[in-house]
């Protein structure tokens, strides 16, 4: 098919998903959207939520939906790197044989990254982005597509290890969830203490997620929305020239390139979950904020008056 009949395809695909994902999670719309548009984009995930958000059942819900190998890797102070990429082991006949470890699945969920020290946070976070293990001087290419959902509570500081700025650059999303509202969690009660089961259909394959992550990657975009996306970054960074008045005021710190390129490519992907052709600005705007919110540190001034990293960027916007 051609790519418009793909970008129909893939419309269609991703209202099937919600549909699917909506039989298990009761709202969540925004989060849904967010980490469906990195699957079809490429990206990795950050989510962020106190405990009891059903982060990890939404990853799982998606991983049933997609027809995908899974992995869940609970992150704690004393796990190693080898715990995560595998290990070399002796067999019976004296050979030293690879055996893989978790990390060698479509969809691995690191589950409370900010447990593990920060050794361990690097193996896995060097695999998100060679898409390869390195084990004694071996390389292991991952399974593809590949993605990496990490969750993180905002709350529990005792025993974590904070990710550093430039590890999470490597997400292309930071996803806040906040608690359900009363409806909604009148209706989560009433569906979770029965024992109803509820079953996920598959909708997507391996090999169509790859087709549609390559669609996404030859959508057309006009230059004033790629001006828009670029001159956007840059006004976020205080010591630039384009810098706005407020960024120069309240942030020691602007986003890089790296955003740049995932405002353009989520905007892409944001255009074809929408039904449309090609993206405008207001779909760089719909994923601004989630692009933005770790990329952005906030200075002194900005911590001392209360001031977030999200009115900052609602404030550019």
């Amino acid at each position: 098919m051609d790519d418009k009949e793909a970008a129909d395809a893939l419309a269609a695909h991703y209202q099937a998903l919600r549909r699917e994902i909506g039989k298990v999670i009761v709202g969540q719309d925004e989060v849904v959207r967010l980490v469906l548009t990195a699957v079809f984009a490429q990206g990795h995930c950050l989510l962020v939520g106190v405990p009891g958000l059903a982060k990890t059942l939404l990853i799982q819900t998606i991983a049933d939906a997609l027809d995908l190998s899974f992995n869940r890797i609970q992150f704690t102070p004393d796990l190693m790197p080898s715990d995560i990429v595998g290990s070399e082991t002796l067999t019976q006949q004296r050979e030293f044989q690879f055996v893989k470890g978790p990390i060698f699945a479509n969809l691995v969920l690191a589950d409370e990254i900010n447990r593990t020290p920060p050794k361990t946070q690097a193996a896995l976070l060097e695999s998100m982005q060679e898409y390869a293990v390195t084990v004694a001087g071996q390389r292991y290419p991952l399974a593809r597509p590949f993605f990496v959902l990490a969750t993180q509570n905002p709350i529990e500081q005792e025993g974590t290890y904070p990710l550093p700025e430039a590890q999470l650059d490597r997400f292309m999303f930071n996803v806040q969830l906040g608690y359900p509202s009363y409806a909604e969690e009148l209706n989560i009660v009433k569906n979770t203490t029965t024992d109803r089961q509820t079953t996920v259909g598959k909708v997507l394959t391996a090999p169509e997620i790859q087709a549609y992550q390559a669609l996404v990657r030859r959508v057309p975009v006009a230059d004033n929305v790629v001006e828009y996306a670029v001159g956007l970054v840059h006004k976020t960074r205080p010591q630039g020239e384009r810098a706005a008045p407020r960024a120069q005021q309240l942030l020691e710190w602007g986003a890089g390139p790296r955003a740049s390129q995932y405002l353009v490519v989520a905007a892409k992907c944001n255009a074809l979950i929408s039904g449309k052709y090609s993206p405008d600005i207001e779909d760089v705007r719909a994923v601004a904020l989630p692009i933005l919110r770790h990329r952005l540190v906030r200075n002194f001034k900005a911590e001392a008056e209360g001031v977030t990293v999200e009115q900052i960027i609602k404030e550019l916007l």
